[in-house]
């Protein structure tokens, strides 16, 4: 019988004794060990492991999985979603708009774009308080 030509693991199991000769493995890695065929890198993997395994009763989800359970939520937190994102575009057209007075000087008119803001803000935090249930 001829030596294998990758070195053995110390610790794996021995390997069953079949009379068919094995294929021969191409090295991709500097690391001699690493390049042993996978059941002598893992022997705890069995060509039966997964569909042929006891312990997996269910193969994944049933019929309607992905579908919407709660229509009127979904519409609900589609619709707060929405607006929360018309308020941040807004408060951002509005920052735009205040740094843009405060540099020219006009700052009267930058204190009242500042009270936009923060009404903005307090809407957002109104519709945030609203339903703490949906949180």
């Amino acid at each position: 019988m001829t030596d294998p030509p990758f070195p053995r693991d110390p610790g794996a199991p021995d390997p069953p004794r079949d009379t068919e000769p094995r294929p021969a493995y191409t090295p991709g890695s500097a690391e001699p060990r690493l390049n042993r065929p996978v059941h002598e890198r893992y022997p705890q993997i069995r060509p039966t492991s997964g569909y042929g395994d006891p312990r997996i009763r269910h193969t994944g989800p049933g019929p309607g999985a992905g579908s919407e359970q709660e229509p009127e939520r979904s519409s609900k937190l589609s619709a707060r979603l929405v607006l929360a994102l018309t308020v941040v575009v807004g408060q951002l057209w509005g920052l735009t708009i205040v740094v843009d007075e405060w540099m020219t000087g006009n700052t009267g008119t930058a204190w009242w774009g500042a009270g936009f803001l923060v009404l903005s803000f307090l809407v957002v935090l109104g519709l945030w308080l609203l339903d703490p249930k949906d949180r």
